[in-house]
């Protein structure tokens, strides 16, 4: 049985830079569909999380810019549920909007905020543990986050440092880390008191909202100027507003680092952030040689390792090439070692310098 008090937030105003050219501006990652399944990855969360919340309880947070392509892609939701961001100011400025409109329909709202971009492979399992959550912080003042058992010493995701101290098996956060060298990764690994942070948290909205209070007052105070128009005609003139003089801070830097009562559920769902060309890489199908064909027809000939995306289910021949990107979209063209992607965000600030927004 759904609890109608449980809220899901969903953040889709992301512009995928990473993905350049397969992702560009005007139609970044989280509404593309990465693996030929029908539905975009903010699709795919969004079924995901209707198995958990009442639909008339999930929210997307996004840019202006989106809100006419996610109401295409969820026409289930009201024009009410897709909450629009002026201009982008991170993750905690974004969550709070979220908390204040969701606090002015439900006082003691039970709420789950989740990226819109993530892979997740093992679906019961996840809905358990987001079950479970909610039922923890329903009825513990905590602030809490799924951490995910880490299956290799990875470069590219935060860390959690897991506790002894635990309440009903529910561990406490001992510290949060940004995302190690090597060297310090594999000693992470090895410790097993550490999982990767996914990026997901669960909380009831009057415990985070004490949060904001206490270590991003400055948002907090923004927003609570207008704490009676949340869900009315003057919302929207509100945010516009207030948005410009919000911090650009992640919660993770904000809220979770600093307070005191951060929990942490350990999961194994088969969770993947996408974040890299090497993440989707590895999530991806691929040959008997290692290449990964998404969106396309591929041959390969002397060829290993490789990921190719195209935009619109084209042919492509790849010959002699190890370890490469080859992403294409409409007027744009990347060819570019994979162990060389972290490049690419200076890649799209070099082509639209150059050649114009067009471009990315």
């Amino acid at each position: 049985m759904m609890r109608n008090n449980n809220y899901c937030v969903i953040m889709g105003g992301g512009i995928g830079s990473r993905f350049w050219p397969f992702s560009k501006e005007q139609k970044p990652k989280q509404f593309l569909d990465f693996f030929g399944t029908g539905r975009s990855l903010l699709q795919s969360t969004f079924d995901r999380f209707k198995k958990i919340v009442p639909i008339e309880n999930i929210f997307i947070v996004t840019n202006d810019a989106y809100a006419e392509i996610t109401r295409q892609q969820l026409p289930e939701l009201s024009e009410n549920q897709i909450l629009r961001e002026p201009m982008r100011r991170n993750t905690a400025p974004c969550i709070a909007f979220a908390c204040y409109r969701i606090r002015s329909i439900d006082p003691d709202a039970n709420i789950v905020v989740a990226p819109s971009d993530h892979l997740i492979l093992k679906e019961d399992r996840f809905i358990a543990d987001i079950n479970k959550g909610l039922e923890f912080v329903a009825k513990n003042p905590v602030l809490l986050t799924l951490g995910i058992m880490p299956s290799r010493p990875e470069t590219g995701y935060g860390y959690i440092q897991v506790s002894e101290e635990n309440i009903d098996g529910v561990h406490k956060v001992k510290t949060f880390t940004e995302k190690p060298d090597r060297e310090l990764a594999q000693k992470f690994y090895e410790s097993g008191e550490f999982v990767w942070n996914s990026g997901i948290f669960l909380w009831n909205v009057n415990t985070v909202l004490e949060a904001y209070k206490n270590y991003l007052p400055d948002i907090f105070n923004k927003f609570n100027e207008g704490k009676d128009v949340f869900n009315t005609p003057k919302e929207k003139d509100f945010i516009d507003a207030c948005f410009p003089f919000c911090p650009n801070i992640s919660i993770d830097y904000g809220l979770m680092e600093k307070a005191e009562n951060v929990y942490v559920i350990t999961s194994d769902f088969g969770w993947s952030d996408l974040g890299t060309w090497g993440s989707l890489h590895e999530m991806a199908e691929k040959d008997e040689n290692n290449n990964a064909s998404l969106n396309c027809k591929a041959l390969y000939f002397e060829s290993y390792d490789n990921i190719v995306a195209m935009s619109d289910g084209k042919v492509v021949v790849i010959q002699g090439l190890e370890d490469y990107i080859v992403a294409e979209s409409d007027n744009a063209l990347l060819i570019c070692k994979k162990s060389e992607e972290q490049r690419i965000k200076h890649f799209v600030t070099e082509v639209k310098f150059r050649f114009g927004d067009e471009f990315v």
